[in-house]
């Protein structure tokens, strides 16, 4: 296999790497986080200037903002459509939410909150972009599922921002894109592995 499609074949994995780290870091950070509200408090709040875990859920929104961009290289090659666009988005805007901690300044804080609102927009419209690509290729299943998760998900994010339970609607609605993101991921490497061991099947074919 020639260097180019190995590095290809690794873009994908960040597609599982960075939604896990995110996941992970919210979960261990809340976990530690003396009096920290996974119903009523933002993710956001452990990150903030002062949290005792802020390094840890900023390292978190990091990794995210760094390997979604490059899923979604492996997203375009594989899915029709401007799904792979919605990904670099929520990737860039999550960086940009790590930029701006909350409590800096009304300013910053201001700067936080649209990055945050833009970055959830994005992300819930990953699966939404992809599903009628999926139906045009013939993915019935995978492109119904795509637009339940988009539905779901766009419902919990947007009761985040209006509603009670803003803590809880928030980790549903990530999450839920989250595990759509790895599970497509999945499928791309797959998709990947069929191809080598198809094309090491010719090449044996060809010397024989």
């Amino acid at each position: 296999m020639t260097e180019p499609r190995q590095r290809a074949r690794l873009l994908p994995v960040a597609g599982i790497v960075g939604p896990a780290a995110f996941i992970a870091a919210w979960v261990v950070a809340g976990t530690l986080t003396a009096g920290h509200s996974w119903t009523d408090d933002a993710i956001s709040r452990l990150a903030a200037v002062g949290a005792p875990d802020r390094l840890l859920m900023t390292a978190g929104f990091v990794g995210f903002g760094v390997a979604v961009p490059l899923y979604a290289i492996a997203l375009r090659r594989h899915l029709a459509g401007p799904a792979w666009v919605a990904a670099v988005t929520t990737g860039a805007a999550t960086l940009g939410v790590a930029l701006f901690p909350l409590g800096t300044s009304p300013t910053v804080d201001g700067a936080h909150n649209a990055m945050a609102a833009s970055g959830y927009l994005a992300l819930a419209a990953i699966p939404l972009l992809a599903a009628r690509p999926l139906l045009g290729a013939h993915h019935r299943t995978a492109a119904i599922g795509s637009w339940l998760v988009a539905g779901l998900a766009g419902a919990c994010l947007a009761a985040s921002l209006v509603g009670p339970s803003h803590g809880l609607y928030q980790r549903a609605g990530l999450t839920l894109v989250d595990v759509w993101l790895m599970v497509s991921a999945l499928v791309i490497i797959r998709v990947y592995r069929c191809r080598s061991a198809s094309d090491g099947q010719a090449q044996r074919s060809a010397r024989s």
